[in-house]
């Protein structure tokens, strides 16, 4: 990846000294850098890996995942504290994550532990499984899997 990256920064170089100025200005640098993406893209498949800027795209979706499930979440939580009735039925379920890494699992649990109405409770790294607990198990249960299956899938384009 910083092949492909030093390799833009040429092209930026380049398309500055081939741009028609008699003074540098910053602007036609980044216009060339812009026009060296395009071409980096492209030319990716040639350097054998991912383009380089596949990974902060992949964390910046990440952060808006996160931020439509917090969003989401806390609308649903807000629902059941201000309801009436005491509804919900609390529990604990084990599951089993594709995360392999610290790096990984610690993203996992703390972005569904900053989830509103999830907890995770127990980490155990050498069976690879989450203790987690839910606000309420029988309605949410689903839409809790759906959240992690979300997260593991942003965070392996982050991290793999």
């Amino acid at each position: 990846m910083p092949a492909q990256f030093f390799l833009n920064v040429f092209i930026a170089i380049l398309w500055v000294f081939i741009s028609d100025e008699y003074e540098l200005q910053f602007t036609t640098f980044v216009f060339g850098y812009i026009v060296g993406i395009g071409i980096v893209f492209l030319m990716h498949r040639l350097f054998g890996e991912r383009f380089y800027l596949a990974r902060p795209w992949a964390l910046f979706k990440l952060i808006l995942i996160f931020i439509r499930e917090t969003f989401s979440s806390s609308i649903w939580v807000l629902k059941h504290i201000l309801s009436p009735k005491v509804t919900y039925k609390p529990g604990i379920f084990k599951y089993e994550t594709q995360m392999r890494g610290e790096w990984e699992i610690t993203a996992i649990s703390l972005l569904l532990t900053l989830t509103p109405g999830s907890v995770v409770m127990e980490v155990a790294p050498e069976e690879d499984y989450l203790y987690i607990h839910g606000m309420d198990l029988e309605e949410s249960k689903e839409m809790l899997l759906k959240s992690l299956y979300t997260f593991e899938k942003a965070i392996m384009e982050v991290t793999r």
